[in-house]
């Protein structure tokens, strides 16, 4: 689960347009959360349906539910930037404040369960349940230890996959590569640089959008307040070790989900081992593997040219 969602979210920080920086920097995943959330909670709490949808279109309605309110409210703060030059990280950050208080109205007031104090809905139909990879391992007759991994994961490498070609195979991604590259360039070449802001900043919130995949469908099976604290910033440490790059954002959601579940595991096992030494770990991580990359490049880069010259054969003259 935790490797689907820190996917999902370093997606939604990474849409960019070249290695040396990203288009946009900010902490929009925070507050896109909740609001696709809520999409999805309108359309499959039981206060307003008797009876679940089929899997198959419970998913379509939700994928299509989350892309859309997660891209609607990553516009906003794009149109700002791009048209007002207002800070995209100061709105994104003030937005998240706004999406917090909208989701504990809804919650407290129209979602909530009758009955009960906890600011929750009640639990979804299992028609829209998304199978765990236990269930699905368990229908071709293999027999794996039960886990709260679903289908959800599949769909973080499908988006992964479909971010790389639109980013490195399309005319539009080579655009939006290009402004995030060198601005002025871009405008010089024709490129309409709002434009490309205000979709990053729409795709990033669709993408954003898709954790409540998981969160909603696949483990709570309800909306939860709160439920998306921190994953805004760990998609920005894992899109920062990932490079920003679909391929190394997958590996390192996997070092990042196996950080969280493993030491999760350990502090509960082992009386020694604090649950803060994994955020120790993963800050150590970041700072050498992220901020500190280009510290020893030079000394690396001339130490791997010395040995391959080395090794290079002597060719001989006359």
């Amino acid at each position: 689960c935790r490797i689907a969602r820190a996917n999902a979210d370093a997606l939604s920080s990474s849409w960019r347009t070249s290695r040396p920086r990203p288009l946009l920097w900010t902490n929009a995943a925070t507050c896109k959360l909740p609001l696709g959330t809520r999409s999805d909670g309108s359309r499959n709490n039981p206060r307003s349906m008797t009876r679940g949808p089929l899997l198959q279109d419970a998913l379509a309605l939700v994928c299509f539910s989350l892309a859309l309110f997660g891209a609607v409210w990553g516009a906003i703060p794009g149109y700002l930037q791009a048209k007002r030059g207002s800070h995209v990280v100061i709105t994104t950050i003030m937005f998240n404040f706004i999406a917090s208080v909208l989701m504990v109205y809804l919650l407290v007031n129209i979602l909530i369960k009758p009955g009960q104090m906890s600011p929750e809905t009640r639990e979804f139909g299992e028609n829209g349940w998304l199978p765990q990879m236990h269930e699905l391992f368990g229908w071709i007759g293999i027999q794996i230890t039960p886990t709260p991994l679903n289908l959800s994961l599949f769909w973080a490498f499908i988006s992964a996959f479909f971010v790389w070609r639109y980013i490195w195979h399309t005319r539009w991604g080579f655009e939006m590569r290009t402004v995030g590259a060198n601005e002025s360039a871009a405008i010089y070449a024709g490129i309409n640089v709002d434009r490309n802001i205000i979709i990053a900043m729409s795709l990033a919130g669709a993408l954003a959008g898709f954790v409540g995949i998981n969160e909603i469908m696949g483990f709570n099976h309800r909306i939860l307040l709160n439920f998306q604290f921190g994953y805004g910033f760990t998609g920005i440490a894992v899109s920062l070790i990932g490079r920003n790059h679909p391929f190394g954002i997958l590996l390192a959601s996997l070092l990042f989900g196996i950080l969280y579940q493993g030491g999760a595991e350990l502090a509960f096992e082992t009386q020694t081992i604090d649950r803060h030494m994994v955020v120790l770990i993963q800050g150590l991580v970041i700072l050498f593997a992220g901020a500190l990359e280009n510290l020893f490049r030079p000394q690396l880069q001339a130490l791997v040219h010395s040995i391959f010259k080395s090794s290079s054969p002597v060719t001989a003259h006359g």
